[in-house]
C-alpha cells in the first residue's frame, strides 16, 4: 500500500524513535513509520498524517505526525 503527504492512517506506536520525541511504528508490510512528537504514544495506536516518504534500498520509509483530525 502507498500513502500519500496528507494522507492519515492508523498506526501502533511501537518503540521509540532516534530523535527525542520520536515514535515508530510498522505498516503489516513491515515498512517503517516515525512519527514525531508520537514517543507519548508508546504501546498505542494513533491516527497519523504522513509528512513525506523516502525511498531506499531497503524499501519505502514515511514521515508522519500525529492526526489533528
Amino acid at each position: 500500500s502507498m500513502y500519500l503527504p496528507g494522507e492519515t492512517l492508523p498506526i501502533r506506536i511501537i518503540q521509540e524513535g532516534r530523535d527525542p520525541d520520536q515514535g515508530v511504528g510498522y505498516l503489516e508490510d513491515g515498512t517503517m513509520v516515525v512519527v514525531e512528537s508520537g514517543r507519548s504514544f508508546m504501546d498505542r495506536t494513533v491516527n497519523v498524517e504522513v509528512t513525506k516518504f523516502i525511498e531506499r534500498d531497503a524499501g519505502r520509509m514515511y514521515f508522519a505526525v500525529p492526526s489533528k483530525k
